[in-house]
């Protein structure tokens, strides 16, 4: 049996991902299934955002969870893996330096990827999840420190875009207007060049995840999050403070500070784009980390039969 991971250094989580490969399977999208996915809410962005720079108490922590991650990487005998760093790394002054101690402390090497990157990793493997791919759909990953978007019209990508706009951002008034308007500005252009079309949304990220499952207005069926929907529970998770949200909803404090904002992002990009559903499949940056490095192997491997 073989064995996938992707560890994910996000604004607000660390996750571990790790998937097996059954190559009996004839289609080859559903060939890797999940063995663990683990998920430790570090909330690095919060320090970043608002001081600038990883505190030392989190890079520790940090550290020791790398190895810990190791050692399960060990544990499951894993051929191939990839751990990439986002958005609050990419801001933090220390950020080159805790990669640096990461890659000495724990072996594993860390990639540091630019939002564009974050971008096409994300949307990789997610139209195969879709049943029908004609028309236009905006691809929208939503995390702490930003929010990637990909235009596709027909299942062909035509725009990428990444902007410093996310939750742990939000939160610590950190997302600059410039920011927004350059969104806003970006997301008309592409309402332009669909023309009559209509544009829907396929959503990513824990929140918008979250989200899909907490509606009671949800096409579980379809994947589907009526954007009426997700703009009433909005209104009703903003008018709750964290303890009720946590209470009311079953959320872990982690998830319920980050979730408002979050759908306020989606709300907001929905409005202009006139989505009228998102589509939620329930994947993520390191579901696309993997896909890539099977994709890579599978390529490999034709190149040396051939």
């Amino acid at each position: 049996m073989k064995y996938y991971a992707a560890i994910d250094i996000g604004s607000n989580a660390v996750r571990l991902l790790i998937k097996r490969v059954n190559e009996s399977e004839p289609r080859i999208d559903k060939r890797l299934s999940k063995v663990i996915m683990l998920r430790v809410p570090l909330r690095l962005g919060f320090d970043v955002f608002k001081n600038g720079k990883v505190s030392s108490g989190k890079v520790k922590k940090l550290v020791r969870l790398m190895k810990a991650y190791r050692q399960l990487l060990k544990i499951y005998e894993v051929s191939s893996y990839r751990a990439c760093a986002t958005s609050a790394m990419r801001d933090a002054a220390n950020g080159a330096k805790i990669i640096d101690d990461i890659t000495k402390e724990t072996g594993i090497k860390v990639d540091l990827i630019d939002g564009e990157e974050e971008a096409r990793i994300v949307y990789s493997n997610h139209m195969e999840c879709m049943e029908d791919r004609r028309g236009n759909y905006l691809y929208v990953d939503v995390g702490g420190g930003s929010t990637e978007i990909n235009f596709l019209v027909d299942g062909d990508l035509r725009f990428t875009g990444s902007y410093n706009i996310g939750t742990v951002r939000m939160l610590n008034d950190a997302v600059k207007v410039a920011v927004w308007e350059k969104l806003t500005k970006d997301l008309n252009e592409l309402v332009v060049q669909s023309g009559s079309s209509s544009i829907n949304i396929i959503g990513s990220g824990g929140n918008i995840n979250k989200l899909f499952r907490l509606s009671k207005d949800s096409d579980k069926d379809r994947l589907r999050l009526p954007i009426e929907s997700l703009c009433s529970l909005y209104q009703e998770l903003s008018s709750l403070n964290l303890e009720e949200r946590m209470s009311r909803y079953n959320l872990k404090p982690d998830r319920a500070d980050v979730i408002v904002p979050a759908a306020k992002i989606f709300i907001n990009i929905s409005e202009i784009v006139k989505a009228e559903y998102i589509h939620v499949p329930v994947l993520g940056l390191a579901d696309g980390i993997i896909d890539l490095l099977y994709q890579k192997d599978c390529l490999l491997g034709r190149e040396t039969n051939g």
